[in-house]
């Protein structure tokens, strides 16, 4: 069901660029802050980074959509309790960073306040490419392939260049060892971007 959604959202977007009454695309990069919620991760944010692309198909002066394609990493650390939730599976190494790398794709609708700021709101499609294999013995995988999360956020817009601020919110639990603890992900992103 998810990819035939996914489906319908990149034959829409495709369709819109193609009768769009403008088209802008450009590069863009920044840092996330961000945590996996659940018991078995220490509470607070850490710091990554993301990189990609980006479209701007305008409808008309105000509205919009802006379809991403991003390279954006998490790190975390798993907390003690995870030993206590997961007894018997674990690497018993105590504490232990935890980096995920995702191929992320936002489809957000843009609203233009004015000539200079834009919100952004909508879906976000998260790829796992890559991630610690350590994490559980006998070569168990604790995350699943996949995530979804919703993106709130504004844009200045200059010129050739863009600032931005988001906020990432993960709508799908990426536990996919059991249903013992609910892990999803949260994600604050700033960065800059360049027109072409």
């Amino acid at each position: 069901m998810k990819r035939v959604i996914f489906l319908l959202v990149v034959a829409t977007t495709v369709t819109t660029w193609a009768s769009a009454q403008g088209f802008r695309a450009g590069i863009k990069a920044g840092a996330n802050m961000n945590k996996v919620s659940g018991q078995s991760f220490k509470d607070g944010f850490d710091l990554s980074y993301h990189v990609g692309g980006f479209a701007e198909i305008d409808f008309n002066k105000k509205w919009g959509i802006q379809p991403e394609l991003l390279w954006s990493q998490s790190r975390t650390t798993r907390s003690s309790s995870f030993n206590s939730i997961y007894t018997g599976i674990v690497n018993p190494n105590g504490d232990q960073d935890i980096k995920l790398d995702y191929l992320a794709i936002p489809i957000l609708l843009r609203y233009n306040v004015g000539k200079v700021l834009s919100l952004n709101a909508g879906p976000q499609f998260g790829i796992l490419i890559n991630q610690n294999d350590n994490l559980l013995q006998n070569g168990r995988k604790a995350f699943k392939n996949g995530d979804f999360a919703m993106v709130f956020g504004g844009q200045l817009n200059f010129d050739f260049l863009r600032i931005y601020g988001r906020y990432n919110i993960g709508l799908q639990n990426i536990n996919d060892i059991d249903n013992k603890d609910k892990w999803t992900n949260q994600q604050i992103q700033l960065g800059i971007g360049l027109r072409f």
